[in-house]
């Protein structure tokens, strides 16, 4: 047992998807929270909120910044949120007269909203890659084996003999499906966060919309009013991820379950066992259905973090944290292992 499989030393080699958790380090995150702050001063400079020369300063500042990480962890456990800290370490590198400009206007939960979309765009399109492999692996699978045969099964019963098609569709047309809800909803999710204090942008006054533009084109992310207490989208997205690794779990199920005797399936690399040598156990399979369960299970948190007080929760927010990266980083590996999956089929049918 360990706090997180995802990034344990060991169980990360099954459960674990690198590419994914590298967009949650804090690598990632302080980068993109610092991308944030650059791209503010640039857009609020454009519009004439501040000066061209505080720009220019935090710009600068910002080249060769590396925050001290010991105070960040610290300014969290008082602060709640890192930004507070990271604004007065950014402030300080800035220097008088300039560092009034940094992070003018903001608030703490734009510039942590923010990275997060950044950083989910990246996961999203590494996700979207695998999706997609998983669909060319299932349609191989199809053109070589599709006018076999085996018994279909209802209810865990033989029923009637259908072709191995029958029974790839119902693995590779939900992906699909599945493709094209993300296309559709990505605009949603990928929007920039920047409401200021109460998310009213009060400090920029009638130039408020015109540097939120400016400020989402420099990110290249959607511009939408701001959205700090309406978490549908991330809602929605979290539901999206169950959906896909539920659909990969049904896959592994069948998988694991055509195993049992191995007449409609051969499986290639199968885990072995201490005790038993002879047996090669469908561990990837077994994995897709223990990540759909996990997703399914983790997807009510994501549905109570959308319960939030007013204009701002400290409490829903920090459930979100603990919540969605866990269920990206299981969806990028449960396609990763579908994919290895559908590589290991050597036959399918008779």
């Amino acid at each position: 047992m360990t706090v997180s499989p995802f990034d344990h030393p060991l169980l990360s080699g099954l459960l674990g998807d690198e590419e994914a958790a590298r967009h949650f380090s804090v690598e990632a995150d302080i980068d993109a929270m610092l991308a944030f702050e650059r791209a503010l001063a640039e857009a609020e400079a454009e519009c004439g909120v501040i000066p061209r020369e505080a720009e220019a300063a935090i710009v600068q500042a910002l080249a060769a910044f590396r925050p001290d990480t010991a105070k960040l962890r610290a300014g969290v456990a008082g602060d709640g949120v890192v930004v507070p800290e990271l604004a007065r370490q950014i402030k300080a590198a800035v220097g008088a007269p300039h560092d009034a400009y940094v992070h003018f206007g903001a608030t703490s939960q734009d510039v942590i909203d923010t990275s997060l979309v950044l950083r989910l765009r990246q996961a999203i399109d590494h996700i979207g890659l695998l999706l997609g492999e998983n669909v060319v692996r299932l349609t191989g699978l199809e053109l070589e084996f599709g006018e076999r045969q085996f018994m279909a099964m209802t209810r865990m019963q033989p029923a009637i003999p259908i072709t191995v098609t029958d029974r790839t569709t119902s693995w590779r047309a939900p992906l699909e499906r599945h493709q094209q809800r993300l296309a559709e909803m990505s605009g949603r999710v990928l929007a920039l966060q920047f409401g200021g204090a109460a998310g009213t942008l009060d400090r920029l006054g009638d130039r408020a919309a015109a540097v939120r533009t400016a400020l989402a084109g420099k990110l290249g992310l959607a511009d939408a009013p701001q959205w700090h207490s309406q978490r549908d989208a991330l809602a929605e997205f979290a539901g999206w991820l169950s959906l896909v690794t539920g659909s990969l779990g049904k896959f592994g199920q069948d998988v694991a379950l055509m195993a049992l005797t191995g007449s409609d399936v051969k499986l290639s690399g199968g885990g072995g066992s201490s005790a038993m040598p002879h047996k090669q156990n469908p561990v990837k399979a077994e994995t897709l259905v223990a990540l759909a369960r996990f997703n399914a299970v983790q997807l009510p948190g994501m549905h109570q973090a959308l319960v939030h007080e007013q204009e701002r929760s400290g409490a829903a927010w920090t459930l979100e944290w603990l919540i969605l990266p866990q269920m990206v980083v299981a969806t990028a590996a449960a396609l990763r292992l579908a994919a290895e999956l559908a590589a290991q089929i050597e036959s399918l049918g008779h």
